[in-house]
């Protein structure tokens, strides 16, 4: 039996889900300001994980359930 490969570890509370702790200021991030186009709904916030910024919906937040922005197609910066 293959054995799964742990060396790729991230550093966030989960590996699919969107917690509070993620949540970064956009315009603190250069990629925003370089791309004026990028804008947030009054329920969405930008999230920072091991391998890009992405927008989700505040109520994605700390649930404990994966959030399908992480992953999908909601990345807007890759690092």
């Amino acid at each position: 039996m293959k054995k799964r490969d742990r060396t790729n570890s991230w550093t966030t509370q989960s590996r699919f889900g969107s917690h509070s702790s993620m949540v970064v200021e956009p315009n603190e991030i250069d990629q925003w300001n370089k791309n004026m186009n990028v804008r947030l709904e009054k329920d969405e916030v930008l999230c920072e994980d091991d391998e890009h910024y992405y927008i989700t919906k505040k109520n994605r937040l700390d649930t404990g359930m994966a959030d399908p922005n992480r992953y999908g197609k909601k990345v807007i910066f890759s690092k």
